[in-house]
């Protein structure tokens, strides 16, 4: 008869529960999924009833196009558990490559208004004839020597009042049926079109805008490897095209929303579960992370930049083999912009995307550490109140990590996020060259933090 020892008992114990644990996180995972099917359905009817608007919007100003091309806003809603508001661009019929983008100044006030950090102004050039039914029908600003800009903030309101006539016209034709759609969050000041359309028995919020869409060189990623961890070329083709959107009433922006789910769908092309991760993590945002009222937490947008950062950061398959290790590539990066309250964006790293957010940064960084030390608990579907974490208390160690200075950017590497994964003990890396970077990087550390009594 054969018995087993001590060390195989032991060992036959942590099998079963590392099967267990798999199991657990597959299974919260699997139910995510099972419902993006729904999530896509709706979408796709209420961007049905979206599109017969702006088609006829279309036949009564030809000026703004119907973007049929709605791939990308399908895949984030697919993916967003949350009820974030869907961004519609509406592409103004201009040949984008005509207009000069003059960078607002700080002191301009010559319009009246204090011009906001990356504004600019679109000139429309006076030898162009062909913007002459842009500047006839909308008008235009001048600015610098008499030079004629695009008003965003008249092109907003005529797009605006076409709109609400398309809405009465659909209406009369019995194109759309009692409580179908709510043009109630129409507001003058906005720099968005809201409208509310009603899919089966849930309602979908649109924010329409006006693009002027222009070619540029792609950026470059200063200081950063190009496509690091990302399909060869996919930083050029997210960003070859700028997207200029409203800023205010007479500034434009360059917006970074379709480049993101550019390289999002990039990501989507790599093995591994890194989707999966952020679908995990969103849902985990949307039912236990969230603030009193729904307001003043983490965003879908927010979960979004961490992937891509985890994406940059983590380059090897040996990263993304399984769901657990994959999640926790997003959850040290989190923890670490959540400890420092500076998310860096990922395409303009300058930016602060936590900055003049609302955010209860103490209370959601409970949560989300909460669940990285203790998975399981959370794993699980529930209606109500979300998990309590009152009994949390901060891991000394952990923190200190946590709290290393921004402006080392030694402590925004791989090597850094290896020692955090180390933390949770989720480190598995076989790479002798991440770990000797690893290393000389933890004895640095280990001289700036004073040594825990």
């Amino acid at each position: 008869m054969y018995f087993y020892s001590c060390s195989e008992q032991a060992q036959d114990s942590s099998r079963a529960a590392m099967a267990a644990s798999t199991s657990h996180w597959h299974s919260y995972l699997g139910v995510i999924v099972s419902r993006e099917r729904q999530r896509l359905e709706h979408f796709q009817q209420a961007e049905n009833i979206l599109l017969t608007l702006l088609e006829v919007v279309h036949a009564r100003e030809p000026r703004f196009l119907v973007d049929y091309a709605r791939n990308l806003e399908a895949f984030e809603f697919a993916l967003c558990a949350s009820e974030d508001a869907v961004t519609v661009e509406v592409p103004l019929r201009i040949d984008g490559d005509a207009l000069r983008v003059l960078a607002c100044q700080p002191g301009d006030t010559s319009v009246g208004h204090l011009p906001g950090p990356g504004t600019c102004y679109l000139q429309v050039s006076p030898s162009r004839t062909d913007l002459e039914d842009w500047t006839s029908a909308m008008g235009v600003m001048e600015h610098g020597g008499g030079a004629g800009c695009l008003v965003p903030g008249k092109v907003l309101q005529h797009l605006k009042e076409l709109l609400v006539s398309a809405i009465v016209h659909c209406q009369r034709c019995f194109l759309l049926q009692p409580g179908d759609l709510s043009a109630e969050h129409l507001q003058e000041d906005a720099m968005e079109l809201s409208l509310l359309i009603r899919s089966s028995w849930k309602t979908i919020r649109f924010d329409i805008i006006p693009v002027v869409r222009r070619q540029q060189e792609p950026l470059q990623l200063k200081g950063r490897q190009s496509d690091r961890g990302f399909p060869e070329g996919s930083l050029r083709k997210a960003t070859e095209e700028a997207h200029f959107v409203p800023a205010s009433p007479h500034c434009w922006r360059s917006s970074t929303h379709v480049p993101i789910l550019k390289l999002l769908q990039a990501v989507d092309t790599l093995k591994g579960p890194r989707l999966d991760s952020l679908r995990l993590l969103n849902q985990l945002h949307s039912q236990d992370w969230g603030e009193e009222g729904g307001k003043g937490g983490l965003t879908f947008n927010h979960l979004k930049m961490v992937l891509l950062w985890s994406t940059e950061f983590f380059p090897s398959p040996e990263d993304w083999q399984d769901l657990e290790g994959s999640v926790y590539r997003l959850l040290v990066i989190l923890l670490r912009c959540l400890a420092t309250r500076h998310l860096p964006h990922f395409l303009h790293p300058e930016e602060n995307l936590f900055q003049g957010e609302a955010l209860d940064f103490a209370s959601i960084y409970c949560k989300v550490d909460s669940f990285a030390r203790e998975p399981q608990r959370f794993l699980r579907f529930h209606f109500g109140l979300p998990e309590r974490t009152v009994s949390w208390q901060a891991d000394p160690s952990t923190q200190a990590l946590l709290q290393l200075p921004t402006e080392n950017r030694s402590y925004w590497d791989t090597a850094y996020f290896d020692i955090l994964l180390s933390q949770f003990q989720v480190y598995q890396i076989q790479d002798g060259m991440r770990h000797s970077a690893m290393s000389q990087l933890l004895s640095k550390i280990q001289e700036e933090i004073p040594q825990q009594s």
